[in-house]
C-alpha cells in the first residue's frame, strides 16, 4: 500500500512538473496571426518559473527567461510587411507558429452591429460572398466572456480564419469591408480582431481605470467584486409564477402545427403586423399563425427558403408539420431552409409559434415574407389566421421578482475579459460601433466615450492612436414634428468626441432601416470608416468626412451655420430643397425652417420665428429625408448649436469658472511640450504667434495641425516689439514700440492677422499686447484703430474679473513663473469660488524661456482642470470671448 501511495504521488509529481512547465503563448499568438508593421513588436507567453526560452524567427535567435512567476517576453524589432513567417518557440517543449503575417492590426469593438457576419447579408451582397477570396486579410473572433474583478492576460479560445471562400460567412461585415478597401490600396496584410457583444453598454468596456472620474461607476464596480453580493442577485427566483408552461398549442395530444391537427376557433390576421395594432391589447404570451398555401408544380418536393421577416420577440417555424427554424430573439431576419421532400402537392401549411415577452408582438413590416423555391416566388404577406396558445401572467408585485444581472451589462466586465488581453500587442487603430444600448439615458454617453478613447490609448501606450467610430444609424418611426429624440442626443454626444485629436466618425443617419436595428447595408459603414482610417492612420490628403458643424451666426431673422468638412462644396443630395432643419426663438420652441445653401453655408429662417436663436438638423430618432451633404458624396452629422445644460446658465456656459490657458512668443516647447499634453486631455489653448519666431518660421505645418486640432492662434504682432526703458535694455531698437508710429504698428498686426488666417481659415481672431504695452511712440494708444480686426485683447495685469465686469480690449491674466502646481490650482479653486475669469500666461513650458512653468506644475494643473470639467469651463480666448460678448449684451 505505502508504495502504490509512493507510485501515485510521485507520477502526480511528474505530471504536474510537466505541465506547469509547458511554453503556453496566449491565444492571439497562433497561426495565421498578423502583427503589427513597423513597430518594435512584444511576443509573451508563459511557462515554468525562470524557464529559458528561444524564438528561432527568420534565422535569427531571440532568447530570454520567464519571471519567477512564469511570465516572459520578447521585442522583436520593427518589420516590414509581409509573410507568412514562420516562429517556433523553445523550451522545455517546442511550440511552432505557422503563416505569420506582418501588416496593419485593427481592433474591432462594440455592440450587435460590430458583429453582424457576412452570412447576415449574404442576399445583399451575393457577388462579394461569390467572389471574396483575400488570404492577406485574417480575422479574429473574441468569444463573449465576462470578468467582473480583474483585467485578464488571456483570451478565451479562438483562431485566426483568413478570408477565404470557405470562411467568408464567419467574417464580421464591417470589418470585412473596412478591410477590403484598405487591402486594395496598399496591398499590405490586415489584421482585424473583433472583441464586440451585441446589447451592451459603453461602461461595459471601459477600465476600472477609464473611470477614475465617474464615482457612481467606481462604487458600481467595487459592489461587483465581491461574489456575495452578485450572488444576492443570482440565486433569487426567476418569476413568482412557477406554474408548468401552458401553451395550448403545444400541450395537447395533437400538436398545432402537426399535420393531422384541425383547426377550429381561429381569427384572421394580416401580416406582416403587430397584434396590438389589430384588436389583440395587453397580451405578453404565446400566440400560434397559420396559413394554407397552394403551390405550383416546379416546387413540389424541392428545397426551399423560407423568409418570414423579423418576429417580435422569439419564434419556432413548421412546414407541414416539420421544424424548419427557431429564433430566440427578435432581430435576426427569419431566413429558414425546407428540406427537400417536404413542399407536397395540393395544399402545404406553414405554422409559426411567436412567443412574446413585452410590448407588441408580431411581424415586423417592410421585411420579406415569401417562400421561394426552384426560382419560384410565393408571397406570403397577407391573411394568415391566429389563435392564443398562452397568456403569461404579470408579476403580482409580491416583492418575489427577479432583479436580472447581466454580467456583460456591468462596468468593466466585457473590458477586463475581452479587450485588456488585446491590448499587449501594438495596433493600427481602433474600429468602434456602439451606442443602441445607451439610448435609454443618453446625456452621459459623451463623458463615456471620451473616457474610452482615451482609456485605450493610455492602456496601449500609443496616445495617438486612430479611433474611428460610427455614429447610429437612422432608427424607429419616422417623426414628422420637431421633437425631442434620446437617438439624437446620443449621436450629439458622439459628435462631440470629435474634439479629441486623431477621431474619425463614420455618419450613417442614411444607411439605417426604420424597422431593423441591424441595418444590411454594412459595406458603406466600412467604406466610411476606412476613409477616417486614409486620413489619420495613413496620412492621406482626402476629405473623410461629410459637413461638420463649425459655428453658427444670427443676422437678423436668418441664422447663417458654417461647416469644417465642407469638401468640394454643400449640395443637396436629392436635390430637393434642403430638409430636416429646425429653428427655435429664445422658447426653445422648435418649427420646420426653411433653408438652403449659400456657398459654403447654410442659411436658415422660418416666418414664424422673427428672433431666431437656435438651430439643429436631423434631430430626430429616424431623420428621413436629411439631404445634406457635400459633393463627395458624404452626409452631414447631426447637429444643434447650442448645449441644453447651458442654456439658462449662460455665464461660463453654465459652468462655476472659465480657464484660458494662454502659451506666448511660439516657442518650440508649446508644440513639444504643452500641445501635447493637451491633446492628451481633450483641451484646448491659445497660442499667441509672432510670426517672425524662428520657432513659427521653420515648424509651419506643426503650426497649421495645432490649429487643426482645435486650438487658437491669438496675434502677437510679427516681430514682437516692446517698449523700451532703462529696464528693459534687451529690446531691439528696430523693435522699440516707443519709436513705432500709430499706423506702423497697426500694419503690422493686420498683417498677422493675414498670414494666420492663412494659416488656419479664421477671420475672427484674438490679440496678447508684447510685454503688456498698451502704447507706442508718443504715448498714443493704437487699440482704438483695431477694434474691427480684433475681437478682444489680453493684458498683463493680474486679477479675476465676474463676466460683467470684463473689459474686453484689457483682459487681465496671471502670469506663470517658476510657481507650483499646487500654487496654480489653488488660482483655479479662487476663479471657481468667485464666478470668475481666469486667465494663465505661459512662456516656456519645460524651458526655452526665462519666464518658465516647469512641466510638472504644468501637467498638474491641467490635469485639475480636465477632473474639474464639471465645474471648470477651459476653452480658447475666442471662445470665452463669444460667450462674455453674449452675456455683456443681455
Amino acid at each position: 500500500m505505502k508504495f502504490l501511495k509512493f507510485t501515485l504521488i510521485t507520477i502526480l509529481f511528474f505530471q504536474s512538473s510537466i505541465s506547469i512547465s509547458q511554453i503556453k503563448l496566449p491565444q492571439l499568438i497562433s497561426d495565421g496571426m498578423v502583427l503589427q508593421r513597423d513597430q518594435e513588436i512584444k511576443v509573451w507567453g508563459w511557462a515554468s518559473p525562470e524557464e529559458s526560452i528561444i524564438l528561432n524567427f527568420k534565422s535569427k535567435k531571440f532568447k530570454t527567461k520567464a519571471s519567477k512567476n512564469g511570465n516572459w517576453s520578447i521585442i522583436l524589432p520593427a518589420q516590414k510587411a509581409g509573410g507568412p513567417h514562420k516562429m517556433t518557440f523553445k523550451g522545455k517543449n517546442k511550440i511552432v507558429v505557422n503563416d505569420v503575417l506582418f501588416g496593419d492590426v485593427w481592433l474591432c469593438s462594440g455592440q450587435s452591429n460590430m458583429t453582424v457576419k457576412m452570412e447576415r447579408v449574404k442576399e445583399k451582397y451575393p457577388n462579394e460572398i461569390a467572389n471574396a477570396n483575400y488570404p492577406n486579410i485574417h480575422y479574429y473572433y473574441v468569444s463573449t466572456i465576462t470578468n467582473l474583478k480583474t483585467p485578464q492576460s488571456d483570451l478565451p479560445a479562438g483562431e485566426w480564419k483568413s478570408v477565404i471562400p470557405e470562411n467568408i460567412m464567419e467574417i464580421g461585415a464591417i470589418p470585412y469591408f473596412f478591410a477590403k478597401d484598405i487591402y486594395k490600396k496598399y496591398h499590405v496584410p490586415i489584421g482585424m480582431i473583433n472583441a464586440s457583444v451585441g446589447g451592451t453598454p459603453i461602461e461595459s468596456w471601459i477600465s476600472e481605470n477609464g473611470f477614475k472620474e465617474f464615482p457612481k461607476e467606481l462604487e458600481t464596480i467595487k459592489k461587483n467584486k465581491d461574489t456575495g453580493y452578485t450572488k444576492t442577485f443570482t440565486t433569487r427566483p426567476v418569476s413568482n409564477n412557477n406554474a408548468k408552461p401552458q401553451d395550448k398549442g403545444s400541450i395537447g395530444p395533437i400538436k398545432w402545427y402537426e399535420e393531422s391537427y384541425v383547426p377550429k376557433g381561429w381569427n384572421n390576421f394580416n401580416i406582416p403586423g403587430y397584434w396590438e395594432d389589430q384588436g389583440v391589447k395587453n397580451l405578453n404570451g404565446v400566440v400560434w399563425f397559420r396559413k394554407e398555401i397552394e403551390i405550383p408544380e416546379s416546387m413540389i418536393g424541392e428545397k426551399a427558403k423560407l423568409f418570414m421577416g423579423r418576429i417580435v420577440d422569439a419564434d419556432i417555424v413548421y412546414v407541414n408539420g416539420t421544424k424548419v427554424g427557431n429564433i430566440t430573439y427578435q432581430y435576426p431576419p427569419r431566413r429558414y431552409t425546407v428540406p427537400s421532400g417536404v413542399l407536397k402537392k395540393g395544399k402545404n401549411v406553414i405554422t409559426v409559434r411567436v412567443t412574446n415577452y413585452g410590448g407588441k408582438g408580431g411581424f415586423v413590416p417592410d421585411k420579406p415574407y415569401n417562400l421561394i423555391a426552384n426560382g419560384e416566388t410565393i408571397d406570403l404577406e397577407g391573411d394568415w389566421k391566429y389563435k392564443v396558445g398562452e397568456v403569461f401572467v404579470p408579476n403580482t408585485g409580491d416583492g418575489n421578482g427577479f432583479n436580472q444581472f447581466w454580467s456583460q451589462n456591468q462596468p468593466t466586465s466585457l473590458y477586463n475579459a475581452m479587450v485588456a488581453p488585446v491590448l499587449n500587442q501594438k495596433i493600427k487603430g481602433i474600429l468602434w460601433y456602439q451606442g443602441e444600448s445607451n439610448t435609454g439615458n443618453p446625456k452621459p454617453y459623451e463623458g463615456y466615450l471620451k473616457a474610452l478613447i482615451k482609456d485605450w490609448r493610455q492602456q496601449l501606450n500609443q496616445r495617438e492612436l486612430p479611433f474611428l467610430y460610427v455614429q447610429l444609424a437612422n432608427f424607429q418611426d419616422v417623426d414628422y414634428l420637431p421633437t425631442e429624440s434620446n437617438w439624437a442626443e446620443l449621436r450629439d454626444a458622439q459628435f462631440q468626441a470629435l474634439s479629441i485629436p486623431n477621431t474619425a466618425m463614420a455618419v450613417t443617419t442614411d444607411l439605417g432601416e426604420w424597422n431593423d436595428i441591424h441595418p444590411l447595408d454594412k459595406e458603406n459603414v466600412g467604406k466610411r470608416l476606412a476613409l477616417g482610417a486614409l486620413k489619420f492612420a495613413y496620412g492621406e490628403n482626402i476629405v473623410h468626412s461629410g459637413p461638420i458643424f463649425k459655428s453658427s451666426e444670427i443676422y437678423g431673422t436668418k441664422i447663417i451655420i458654417s461647416f469644417d468638412s465642407v469638401g468640394s462644396g454643400l449640395i443637396s443630395n436629392d436635390d430637393e430643397p434642403l430638409n430636416r432643419f429646425e429653428i427655435a426663438g429664445e422658447n426653445q420652441k422648435f418649427v420646420w425652417a426653411d433653408a438652403k445653401i449659400v456657398g459654403n453655408t447654410v442659411e436658415v429662417k422660418s416666418e414664424s420665428i422673427s428672433n431666431p436663436k437656435y438651430v439643429r438638423y436631423a434631430w430626430a430618432d429616424n431623420p428621413l429625408g436629411a439631404n445634406l451633404y457635400n459633393m463627395e458624396g458624404l452626409p452631414t452629422s447631426p447637429f444643434r448649436n447650442y448645449n441644453p445644460n447651458t442654456l439658462n446658465d449662460k455665464p461660463w456656459q453654465g459652468k462655476k469658472a472659465a480657464v484660458i490657458l494662454t502659451y506666448d512668443d511660439a516657442l518650440n516647447v508649446h508644440l513639444d511640450n504643452a500641445a501635447l499634453l493637451l491633446d492628451s486631455l481633450g483641451l484646448k489653448g491659445t497660442f499667441y504667434i509672432s510670426s517672425y519666431s524662428e520657432a513659427f518660421r521653420k515648424r509651419i505645418k506643426d503650426w497649421k495641425k495645432l490649429a487643426q486640432n482645435g486650438h487658437e492662434l491669438g496675434n502677437h504682432t510679427i516681430f514682437h516689439p516692446c517698449t523700451g526703458n532703462d529696464n528693459r535694455t534687451w529690446v531691439n531698437e528696430n523693435y522699440d514700440m516707443g519709436t513705432y508710429t500709430v499706423d506702423r504698428m497697426v500694419d503690422e498686426i493686420r498683417i498677422n492677422n493675414t498670414l494666420l488666417e492663412a494659416l488656419d481659415g479664421k477671420k475672427e481672431r484674438t490679440f496678447a499686447y508684447t510685454c503688456g504695452d498698451f502704447t507706442v511712440g508718443g504715448n498714443r494708444t493704437f487699440m482704438d484703430q483695431l477694434k474691427g480686426d480684433l475681437v478682444a485683447a489680453r493684458s498683463v495685469s493680474h486679477g479675476f474679473k465676474k463676466i460683467d465686469e470684463i473689459d474686453l480690449y484689457s483682459i487681465n491674466c496671471y502670469s506663470v513663473n517658476g510657481q507650483s502646481g499646487e500654487e496654480l490650482i489653488a488660482l483655479a479653486k479662487k476663479a471657481m469660488e468667485s464666478n470668475s475669469l481666469l486667465v494663465f500666461l505661459f512662456h516656456g513650458v519645460g524651458g526655452e524661456h526665462d519666464l518658465n512653468a516647469d512641466l510638472e506644475s504644468h501637467k498638474q494643473l491641467l490635469e485639475f482642470l480636465k477632473l474639474h470639467e464639471n465645474d471648470i469651463w477651459t476653452t480658447t480666448m475666442l471662445e470665452v470671448v463669444e460667450n462674455i460678448k453674449k452675456n455683456q449684451s443681455n
